[in-house]
């Protein structure tokens, strides 16, 4: 993972095929730069003259207000302060608002063959804009072994060794009308603080049956039974009955799993023949979304026998 996330980068080029830039300055190998960070950059106190904290990793944006500071300056204080923002480790300059650009840094862009973009639209919206898709862009990423399911709207990643009866389970509950994400693997991806998952490309719809090998849930129950991406809600752990696993029967889901630095609440549900699994696992979710609404019944049951106790003892008393 760690090399993973040093050589994961965006391209100017990608930005700009995204968001169909005017490009001003800069030759088609200018586009090869590098964006590493996902944020944006409004450089006032770059262009005041002011370096002791500045960062220049990531891409410039020059809103009316940097336009119009910089054009009360004279032409040379001008390219002395476009030279800092220019340097080697800046992706790319765009300029919002529909901004004609200042001669001083279409020359000093041209120089250096840095490219400089104009976009139409309003600073705040293309702020917004950029840092939603490079947050997307450069998330952390990882693949689970697993399966992903939608049930009643939560994303529920069911896990458990090889030949547990994962796919089987996602099989009944397809049947129950819930919905597949994603089958043995599961692509997860961190942005900001959530956990988005969803199927490799060559396994979307698909579900591995052993005795039927692979089906495409799509065709086989339509195209509701299908979801292409959800977030990570909380994570079902499948066991057998006999592996020395620690259960409390009173307080379930009080475990979690790490998943990309954020830890998801975790239900390990023992299994064995003749369980209605299917049924367990809507309950399960059932029960979380319940918890998530301020009902606890494990709590209000705790809470219920420790008040009859004290009554009993009030009465043992007297």
């Amino acid at each position: 993972m760690a090399n993973e996330e040093l050589n994961r980068r965006v391209y100017v080029r990608q930005l700009e095929e995204y968001f169909h830039f005017e490009q001003l300055t800069g030759s088609d190998s200018s586009l090869d730069r590098w964006i590493i960070a996902p944020d944006v950059n409004r450089p006032g106190l770059e262009l005041s003259g002011y370096l002791e904290s500045n960062d220049l990793k990531r891409v410039v944006v020059l809103g009316t207000k940097e336009y119009e500071y910089m054009t009360k300056l004279d032409p040379e204080t001008q390219k002395q302060r476009f030279e800092i923002i220019t340097d080697s480790y800046t992706p790319c300059i765009i300029i919002s608002d529909g901004f004609e650009p200042l001669d001083s840094l279409i020359w000093l862009a041209n120089d250096k063959n840095f490219p400089v973009f104009r976009y139409e639209g309003k600073t705040y919206q293309l702020m917004v804009d950029l840092v939603s898709y490079l947050s997307e862009q450069l998330a952390a990423t990882d693949t689970l072994h697993g399966v992903m399911m939608n049930i009643y709207g939560r994303g529920v990643m069911i896990t458990g060794k090889s030949g547990i009866g994962k796919s089987e389970l996602a099989l009944d509950l397809i049947n129950r009308g819930h919905m597949l994400v994603a089958d043995d693997c599961i692509e997860v991806t961190r942005v900001h603080t959530s956990i988005i998952c969803q199927a490799p490309k060559m396994l979307k719809r698909m579900l591995e049956i052993r005795g039927l090998g692979i089906v495409d849930v799509t065709r086989m129950f339509g195209a509701n039974a299908f979801l292409n991406r959800c977030n990570l809600d909380f994570v079902i752990n499948l066991v057998k009955q006999d592996e020395k696993i620690e259960m409390d029967r009173l307080n379930p889901i009080n475990r979690t799993q790490d998943v990309l630095g954020l830890e998801k609440p975790m239900l390990v549900i023992p299994i064995t023949e003749g369980k209605s699994l299917s049924v367990i696992i809507e309950a399960a979710v059932s029960n979380y979304l319940l918890k998530k609404l301020g009902f606890d019944s494990n709590e209000e049951f705790k809470q219920e026998y420790r008040e009859s106790l004290i009554r009993k003892g009030e009465e043992n008393d007297d």
